[in-house]
């Protein structure tokens, strides 16, 4: 997916609050505007928004010397996400569809997304999402891959959602590779983060070695690779994964909600849609 003049203001904003997260000092935050605003001046269009994220985020960590300024927010949205855990499995076992069920519940994770100017209250929008009707909605053939693979890659996306990842690898009933960012950006989850989740109970964690807020194959490392490219089943989570995998030549299903007008008119769907979308998905 490529940027659009639309994503221009977004990185802007993305800029600003961050800096405002990394410090109060007024001629800081001013720098990384000055520093951005340059930057993405020169940015080619065809560039992937993950990729252009990656260099707001590190002229943001440049000007202020924060590395994590997401910290406390992450742990905060870890810990949030695991008082629901019980009820959230609770609904899954009395479910007629328990995989469906993990599905939802995976997806409602994703509205704790830090790097878009939107408030969420995790419980209610769990409760919509589970009731939400898909906008697109490939699950036969999710099911078909799913049965037909020996193993998994599972591409992570933001703390707290990595809390309902776990939910759906344990309803997937087959060997995962759960894949974290390389480095802190946004509230993407680390493996640090995947490791507090208590994701390394039922997958194992490696890092892509990508360290924007997406997965870019260009910048992933030869063990990930390795395993991206013998995936029998590569499941992604959220937009910034969307955006750098979504004109990839491999199968992939895209987990999300489409929080931006952008990513929904890419997707063909609308503002607030939820997603479970396949990619080079014909029948085996």
């Amino acid at each position: 997916m490529k940027t659009y003049l639309d994503c221009i203001p977004c990185f802007m904003r993305q800029a600003l609050s961050t800096a405002r997260l990394a410090t109060t000092d007024e001629v800081k935050i001013k720098n990384v505007l000055n520093t951005v605003g340059v930057q993405v001046k020169d940015i080619p269009m065809h560039l992937t928004p993950a990729e252009t994220g990656q260099i707001v985020y590190r002229e943001v960590k440049n000007v202020t010397g924060v590395i994590d300024p997401y910290k406390s927010l992450k742990k905060a949205h870890i810990a949030e996400a695991k008082t629901l855990l019980p009820e959230l499995k609770n609904m899954v076992e009395q479910s007629d569809d328990p995989l469906l069920k993990a599905v939802r519940i995976a997806i409602a994770g994703n509205v704790i997304d830090l790097g878009i100017n939107k408030t969420f209250h995790l419980v209610e929008d769990i409760k919509k999402i589970l009731n939400q009707d898909f906008a697109i909605f490939d699950y036969d053939s999710f099911k078909q891959h799913l049965g037909n693979a020996e193993n998994i890659l599972y591409l992570g996306d933001n703390c707290g959602e990595s809390v309902f990842d776990k939910i759906l690898i344990e309803q997937l009933q087959k060997p995962v590779t759960f894949a974290v960012r390389s480095a802190p950006i946004i509230n993407d989850v680390t493996l640090k983060d995947a490791i507090d989740s208590g994701l390394d109970e039922v997958a194992r964690l490696m890092e892509s070695g990508c360290v924007a807020p997406g997965t870019i194959l260009s910048q992933c490392t030869e063990e990930f690779m390795e395993v991206y490219n013998n995936a029998d089943l590569i499941i992604s989570k959220g937009q910034g994964n969307y955006e750098g995998l979504s004109e990839v030549d491999r199968p992939v299903f895209f987990l999300l909600k489409a929080k931006c007008h952008v990513i929904a008119k890419d997707l063909g769907v609308h503002e607030g849609d939820i997603v479970l979308k396949g990619i080079n998905i014909e029948a085996e």
